[in-house]
């Protein structure tokens, strides 16, 4: 503040105002520049603007005028349109936050070509589709000065990063949306493009508290900056966290392995099963998906059946997905439970029929890649008391449904009433950082501890630690678990009234802010192309939101917890106008 601008070249006031709005300039001045002849070089650029415009106005002479902006309000005082200033006079002094547009100190310098008709402001930023427009009328200021440290960065083009992309990451990495995103940074609900566009996430769970949350990122920093090592000292970090983790758990479930991956807490989640029961099969939902390892894809269907799979595995036996709107008992949830169920007696009775054993069954609490299927009333409770009875053990993978974001409980199994013998969880335990656990039962914990040590160089490190303790904290702090309930039984019910305006939505389910809803044609026929057109047209209104299902034809709804109502009246608005263009019409 209190800066001295002066005047570059000769010029007299065109205009002057105080644009005293929250973030607005502040004090402003806007100068005329006049270029008598084409003799007057300030840069090779520059020039080249005013042959062009001598050319349309077939004149010598160059006019153009340059704003100021965030400048003080006593600036002001004396200036009056006309009024001249030579190169190098004091023009103005920078403006205190107060009168500036409440910015930290500095100067708003512009070119501008043409002023519109405004005399006394001029917009000073410019939407990513109108760059080029207002590029053409505002060019680069440091054309006049050729300052190196005022050039613009050259970066790679969005078409350069995906051309080595191509050619150097595996190709079986994927990128959302038919043109990717550049994305750079991250704030609670939103994600922030290369041009400063902010998007609203619905869909990166993995944020579970918000994209990088100061306190996580705080946590994370102060114990990075002290120590990170490996589990073989003794810390009161890792401590700390286990009994804070522990805590959110019934009783039962009192033992709590670290690592850094969901696929690799699932991986765990088989071992400690097939150990602890000395068998290998296990028993795992139609479409499900728990991770990428070898023994993680094994009992994934969704990959082994998908592309690239070889089908399902000896050892893995699928049941029907329990999905109640398309699959093979439809009805309401509190009807399909038992008839569901039945599936898991038989997949028992086929093992047994091989003179093997069971080793255990795996199921999401909520089956995300199926299509966000709710599980019908007492599937759980039926499913685990069959494979208990068969000397099975039960495992919930809550990676993507635990830490409050079912809303009603603190973890998706608790919706059906039950206690599982082995949890997995990863991705939101972390906020972002690489965090897993595995939290069991004592019986579970030391039939594995054989002698054969589990030991995970980077499972359990302060840092980690920290984090998922920070993580914890912000859930309970912010009253997230709660947010997630009103935010996500407002979607619901909203999503339901569409529904029952537009028969393009077939069936809305889930939990909290774990939510899914189904587009399908006359007849349950899978809506597809319809489902991809909405997700792109909703990233063109600066909403984000995933496809899924295993006819991809499911919006999946799984944003930050910090999610708000007036976010989901965002979403929501645009979902409706989208929904109204005639693509999507029936």
């Amino acid at each position: 503040a209190e800066t001295p601008v002066h005047a570059f070249m000769d010029g007299e006031i065109y205009g002057f105002a105080n644009n005293n709005a929250y973030k607005d300039y502040g004090g402003t001045i806007i100068l005329k520049h006049e270029i008598i002849d084409s003799k007057f070089h300030i840069s090779s650029e520059f020039q080249e603007l005013h042959d062009t415009q001598n050319s349309k106005l077939k004149t010598q002479n160059l006019v153009f005028y340059t704003l100021y902006g965030h400048l003080s309000v006593d600036s002001l005082v004396g200036l009056f349109v006309g009024k001249t200033f030579k190169k190098g006079d004091k023009l103005a002094e920078l403006g205190h936050p107060h009168e500036n547009g409440g910015w930290s100190p500095h100067l708003h310098f512009q070119i501008l070509l043409d002023t519109l008709g405004n005399t006394s402001d001029f917009i000073g930023v410019g939407l990513p589709s109108e760059i080029e427009v207002w590029s053409s009328i505002c060019p680069d200021p440091n054309l006049l000065f050729k300052d190196p440290n005022l050039s613009n960065v050259q970066t790679k083009t969005d078409k350069d990063l995906v051309a080595y992309r191509k050619a150097h990451l595996g190709k079986s990495l994927s990128l959302s949306y038919t043109e990717p995103l550049k994305i750079l940074r991250g704030e609670l609900q939103y994600l922030i493009d290369a041009q400063g566009r902010k998007y609203l996430d619905t869909v990166n769970n993995v944020a579970h508290v918000g994209h990088e949350h100061p306190s996580v990122v705080k946590a994370g920093q102060a114990q990075m900056a002290v120590l990170n090592t490996n589990t073989r000292y003794l810390h009161a970090d890792i401590l700390d966290f286990a009994a804070a983790l522990l805590d959110t758990f019934p009783p039962e479930l009192s033992v709590v392995h670290f690592m850094n991956s969901g696929s690799e807490a699932n991986e765990l989640a088989l071992r400690m099963a097939q150990v602890a029961t000395n068998q290998k099969d296990m028993i795992a939902l139609e479409v499900g998906y728990h991770g990428n390892t070898n023994g993680c894809i094994a009992i994934s269907s969704y990959k082994f059946n998908g592309k690239g799979g070889k089908g399902q595995p000896e050892t893995t036996h699928i049941v029907p997905l329990p999905d109640s709107f398309r699959g093979k008992y439809q009805g309401d949830l509190s009807e399909t439970g038992a008839l569901y169920a039945a599936h898991i007696q038989e997949a028992i009775d086929a093992i047994h029929a091989k003179g093997k054993g069971v080793a255990g069954f795996i199921a999401e609490s909520i089956v995300s890649c199926g299509g966000q299927i709710d599980l019908p009333d007492n599937y759980l409770k039926l499913a685990y008391a069959a494979v208990r009875k068969a000397g099975g053990l039960c495992i919930a993978d809550e990676v993507q449904t635990g830490f409050g974001r079912v809303g009603k409980h603190f973890w998706g199994f608790e919706l059906q009433g039950v206690v599982p013998d082995i949890v997995t969880m990863g991705k939101p335990i972390g906020n972002g950082h690489p965090l897993a656990a595995v939290v069991c039962t004592r019986a579970v914990s030391d039939a594995f501890a054989n002698g054969m040590e589990y030991f995970n160089t980077f499972g359990g490190n302060p840092v980690s630690c920290a984090i998922g303790l920070e993580v914890l904290n912000v859930i309970k702090r912010e009253n997230l678990q709660y947010n997630a309930f009103i935010v996500g039984e407002y979607l619901k019910n909203a999503l339901n009234l569409m529904k029952n305006k537009l028969p393009l939505i077939g069936d809305v389910r889930g939990q909290g802010l774990f939510l899914g809803f189904e587009l399908v044609e006359k007849g349950k026929i899978p809506a597809t192309a319809k489902t991809n057109y909405l997700a792109d047209r909703m990233k063109e209104h600066g909403i984000l939101m995933s496809v899924d299902g295993p006819q991809n034809n499911v919006l999946k709804i799984k944003p930050p917890m910090c999610f708000t109502i007036e976010n989901a009246e965002l979403m929501l608005h645009y979902l409706e106008k989208v929904m109204s263009e005639n693509f999507m019409k029936m």
